[in-house]
């Protein structure tokens, strides 16, 4: 296929008018009193109502007792707050509301999932309330008996013989290592067929992650670049200001290897080092994810030691102000050794990417809330300029940021105007915001429309959760009994312990830290 011939399916696959047709159906929340419901999924499906040619049914399904008015009511209160759009058009909500409805019941109980049977007969027509989109906004732990109630109330058709489909979406975290992640695979294909499970990561419905593969595969001039020829390393960052919060409990069990570098970082690794799908299909597109994740090489123990680091935050100032370290957060033990920061070196053992260094870090409390990729190139040849620009040139960049202020830099070397022949490194910009206007969706409305449309493509299979915790167990294994050093303790409003800086200084590399600005 010839570079234009690809760019045109590129355009016209699923990005706008390739889209699958999403059917009348029914969204069924289970937890729809808790905040994932609230400040995500209901938003969401607001401003996806809007949009939609054909209706959709929600139904919240909870322990709670409450009226469909109430529920309705509670999510209005949460929409003020958390919509992307403010304030929340009346007419618009008016519209919407009434396709809410509410169904009080509890995941282990049978008799609640025959309510809700009747529930949806009573309130859409078939075949619209056989097409059913099961969202599992729970507790992982209520994962398996919820799929086993669903099948054995005959929710579930495995063959989708008749009119309707029944899909199931699930959150991560899928297990808490490998061996965890495959029971709960195993636990689920019980009940349902693979190609009927969506494991969410709402990183993969951010606009900018998904234009990573586009960018690559459809400009010639960086794509044959992409490789280790002309590329020395690649840094990823996934940076936020804020600590914990109120979610001390969560994040002592989970940390952040398991949090953020088992799904978010690997996800943009992968999808920023792939080889080409022969195809733009959802299976191509996800084996060559698969692949890619395969050529990581795996850690030694003693590896673990020289190219991973492990941080957290201690008392510092962000903004200003100033904030508690970690352990002094709600429901964090004093003496807590989880990771808020995590760094690491990873090298790929494949054609592409034999010998090029990939740095990945992540943390909490960090100077910058910013999520991007940085390609640095390998540096030209000194011996043109070395007498007038000293012994080293600024080595050309590329930049993907992800959030905020999403765009594409292109760092390159200039010449200041003026009679001598002084060379200043220089930034030629694309931003999302000036070339499309500031509309961007939420990626929870893309996702919902591609689990509605029943395109798996942005959703994470099988295989591809159990390749991530390969890459990672053996990092938590080697940490086991190991206490924090008092060098990992970093001051918030840092960019992490000095360790992170050792580890690139060692192959003669430094971090690249975003700017507010950029």
């Amino acid at each position: 296929m010839n570079q234009p011939d690809l760019l045109d399916e590129l355009l016209s696959c699923r990005l706008d008018h390739g889209q699958r047709k999403v059917e009348p159906c029914c969204v069924v929340i289970f937890g729809a009193s808790g905040d994932l419901a609230a400040r995500k999924l209901i938003p969401a499906l607001y401003h996806l109502h809007r949009e939609l040619p054909e209706p959709v049914r929600i139904v919240g399904v909870a322990r709670g007792e409450r009226s469909d008015d109430q529920w309705r009511a509670e999510l209005k209160t949460s929409l003020d707050r958390h919509s992307r759009t403010q304030p929340v058009d009346a007419a618009a909500w008016d519209a919407f509301s009434p396709c809410l409805s509410y169904c009080r019941g509890d995941v282990t109980d049978a008799e609640a999932f025959g309510r809700l049977r009747r529930h949806l007969e009573r309130i859409a027509p078939a075949p619209q309330n056989r097409r059913l989109l099961f969202y599992l906004a729970i507790s992982p732990s209520q994962f398996g008996v919820t799929s086993r109630q669903l099948e054995a109330s005959g929710f579930l058709d495995r063959s989708e013989s008749g009119e309707g489909w029944q899909r199931v979406v699930i959150e991560k975290p899928f297990g808490h290592d490998l061996a965890s992640a495959r029971r709960l695979n195993a636990e689920l294909t019980r009940h349902l067929h693979e190609r009927q499970l969506f494991r969410i990561d709402h990183y993969l419905g951010k606009e900018t992650v998904q234009n990573i593969m586009l960018f690559r595969f459809s400009n010639a001039i960086f794509e044959q670049l992409w490789n280790r020829q002309a590329i020395d390393h690649v840094q990823i960052t996934v940076g936020e200001k804020a600590g914990v919060g109120a979610r001390g409990a969560f994040y002592e069990e989970v940390g952040a290897l398991r949090d953020i570098v088992q799904n978010h970082l690997l996800q943009v690794l992968a999808l920023i080092a792939m080889e080409p799908p022969s195809r733009l299909e959802t299976e191509s597109i996800r084996d060559e994810k698969i692949k890619l994740l395969h050529a990581i090489r795996p850690f030694t123990p003693a590896e673990v030691g020289s190219q991973v680091v492990r941080g957290q935050y201690g008392p510092g100032e962000i903004d200003g102000q100033a904030v508690p370290g970690y352990r002094a957060e709600p429901r964090v033990a004093p003496d807590s050794q989880v990771e808020t920061f995590v760094a690491l070196r990873l090298a790929i053992d494949n054609w592409r990417w034999a010998g090029v260094p990939f740095f990945l870090r992540s943390g909490k409390r960090l100077a910058q809330s910013a999520s991007e990729i940085r390609i640095q190139f390998r540096p030209a040849p000194h011996v043109l300029f070395a007498a007038e620009c000293g012994p080293r040139l600024e080595p050309n960049s590329l930049t993907l940021r992800l959030q905020p202020n999403e765009g594409i830099s292109l760092h390159f070397n200039g010449k200041v105007p003026g009679s001598t022949m002084e060379i200043r490194p220089v930034r030629m910009r694309f931003s999302y915001d000036a070339e499309f206007g500031a509309y961007t969706p939420e990626a929870y409305e893309r996702l919902l429309l591609e689990a509605m449309a029943g395109d798996p493509t942005l959703f994470i299979r099988r295989d591809e959760v159990e390749a991530s915790w390969s890459v990672v167990d053996p990092i938590r294994d080697a940490w086991a009994g190991q206490s924090l050093a008092g060098t990992a303790i970093y001051p918030a409003g840092t960019w992490g312990p000095a360790a992170a800086e050792e580890l690139l200084a060692a192959t003669g590399h430094a971090w690249r830290n975003p700017g507010p600005g950029q």
